[in-house]
């Protein structure tokens, strides 16, 4: 009886893992910072020297020369001052990624392509080692064996794609379109219609080297463990790695499979050095299985969100947000009715009654899904809208405009000249378009429409792509404060990044910052934010005078830019410093 209770409890934390790993797999955004530093000039040219009769008279004149000199330094550094704003912060997306990899080992653990070999490879250990002492380091050199192929993995990618590349894949429709692809047989396998399986002339000629003892065997029995498992790990590698590709990060890959070999290694290392705990481990069933279709429906779920990168960025315009909502729960509907047995797949076995830990993820996963079906009707639904098509592309919506607890502006409109003319490039972005916000798209018709009508400007470098910018505009820009701020003091100039329209010919140009030369919409606003603002993160807000320079705060010092900041008040603070600095 002890022995079935330690079981219950173990698949109950099992289970536990499982859902954080759910949780955390759509979890989020990334970016990188750039620092490109100018080296600051003086010019001397108007400085002359003349010859004077008197000793004291020509040191007079040559200090005079060196404080001109010196106060045309400070006023060229000034200059550079004025025309840079102070970098953003780096978002610690690192720390993410390992997590997210270190969920997702746990979760490989209890599949049942290697949870049936935990006893095996102990008990292998303990019987060929002949002592407890030396069962030890093998395990432990098996565990760091495993850690430094997956890592190995992780370095070729970022080697293979390189930085630069890596930061693309994030908006590339091709990228995008083969991720979505490779996330739907990922999820198909693990429904099993099939597996995805190594040559088994590989895992044979391994397994071989594996019998010959010393260090080199037990690595080669690690590697044999990662080809025979692989028809389960995969999914969770191949999902991982898009992951952590997108972000854009030179090391993100090899982080992300650092915590998944670390999780994997971790259970075989340790019941190495507690055999006794094997037993208290549940048996090996349909459970297994379970966990396998859970964990398709996911790989489905978590496709469609590469398939939205494409449509928004090359503005195809059929992947709405009611489509997308309809997609997800359909698939959290049949998850949650092939969790209370109603569904079963030809290699499931039957459910005669539901666990504990099943019933308790069946009311999560249709909880879940009760809250996503108000978003057909337009409810914001603020703890997943990152991931969500933006709300303007929702065709039926019954809910009020983000600010509309505030009340109408008390002050008369301000008026635009005609001679601005209409707005450029508006139609590219009807799709990100917060309702009751009047955005402007284009830096030069913003500096216009601040002179004509004597409002500052906030700039707002975002994305179709960006998580964090549908955050921010969905939980910070929603606070009727922060709404009022938006709509009434300023002229919110959006700069979409990773928009793909072409540039016409005239307005193509090579970059003085990168060197590249610029043929798109979205490439034009990332070289300016790169090029003036030190950053390429998303979303980045800037505050500007009419004239396109930085406003300052109390001090005299430029306000700095501000990345994505989810604390109301101190969003609040930031707006109102610009407004405040403006009036002066």
């Amino acid at each position: 009886m002890k022995l079935l209770k330690k079981g219950v409890y173990l698949r109950v934390v099992l289970a536990t893992l499982m859902v954080l790993a759910v949780f955390c797999s759509v979890g989020v955004t990334p970016a990188l910072a750039i620092q490109k530093n100018k080296a600051d000039t003086a010019s001397t040219a108007g400085v002359q020297f003349t010859d004077i009769p008197t000793a004291a008279d020509s040191i007079a004149i040559r200090k005079k020369a060196a404080d001109s000199v010196a106060k045309a330094q400070a006023a060229a550094k000034q200059k550079a001052q004025q025309q840079k704003a102070p970098p953003a912060e780096k978002p610690k997306t690192l720390w993410q990624i390992f997590i997210f990899g270190l969920l997702g080992g746990f979760t490989a653990v209890i599949l049942p392509c290697i949870y049936p070999l935990l006893p095996l490879t102990v008990s292998f250990f303990t019987k060929k080692s002949g002592s407890r002492r030396k069962a030890i380091g093998q395990s432990l050199i098996y565990g760091v064996s495993i850690i430094i192929i997956y890592v190995t993995l992780g370095l070729l990618i970022s080697i293979i794609f390189g930085s630069d590349a890596l930061n693309q894949l994030a908006t590339n429709g091709i990228f995008n379109i083969f991720f979505f692809l490779l996330l739907i047989v990922f999820g198909i396998s693990f429904l099993g219609a099939f597996e995805i399986t190594l040559p088994s002339s590989l895992a044979n000629k391994l397994d071989e080297n594996a019998d010959k003892g010393g260090l080199a065997g037990i690595f080669f029995m690690a590697s044999t463990l990662v080809v025979v498992s692989f028809s389960c790990t995969g999914p969770i590698i191949g999902t991982l790695l898009v992951d952590a590709a997108s972000k854009g990060d030179r090391l993100g890959p090899a982080i992300g499979m650092f915590g998944f070999s670390l999780a994997l290694a971790l259970p075989f290392t340790i019941f190495a050095l507690f055999p006794s705990a094997l037993k208290s481990l549940p048996k090996s069933g349909g459970w297994l299985n379970s966990v396998k279709v859970v964990l398709g429906f996911l790989e489905l779920a978590f496709a469609l969100k590469f398939l939205s990168n494409v449509d928004l960025a090359y503005h195809w315009n059929w992947f709405d947000r009611e489509i997308f909502l309809s997609l997800w729960i359909a698939i959290g509907l049949l998850m949650g009715l092939y969790l209370i047995g109603k569904i079963k797949f030809s290699h499931d076995s039957d459910v005669s009654h539901l666990s504990i830990p099943r019933t308790f993820l069946a009311i999560i996963v249709f909880a879940f899904v009760i809250y996503m079906i108000p978003g057909l009707w337009g409810a914001p639904l603020k703890s997943i809208s990152a991931f969500l098509p933006p709300e303007a592309t929702q065709d039926f919506n019954l809910s009020s405009i983000p600010g509309g607890a505030v009340a109408p502006s008390s002050a008369p409109a301000a008026v635009v000249p005609a001679s601005i003319g209409e707005k450029k490039y508006a139609g590219n972005y009807t799709r990100i378009k917060t309702r009751g916000l009047d955005s402007w798209y284009d830096y030069d018709q913003a500096l216009q429409v601040s002179k004509a009508t004597h409002k500052p400007i906030l700039i707002d470098f975002t994305g179709f792509n960006c998580v964090n910018c549908r955050k921010m505009e969905a939980n910070v820009w929603s606070d009727p404060e922060v709404f009022k701020r938006l709509r009434d003091d300023f002229v919110l100039l959006q700069l979409v990044v990773d928009d793909k329209a072409s540039l016409d010919p005239k307005e193509q140009f090579v970059s003085t910052y990168s060197g590249k030369k610029i043929t798109t919409l979205g490439g034009k606003w990332s070289d300016l934010e790169a090029s003036r603002f030190n950053s390429n993160s998303q979303p980045l807000y800037v505050m500007l005078d009419s004239e396109g320079n930085f406003l300052k705060d109390t001090t005299g010092k430029d306000i700095p830019t501000s990345p994505a900041d989810y604390d109301i008040a101190s969003y609040i603070k930031f707006l109102d410093s610009g407004i405040a600095a403006f009036k002066k």
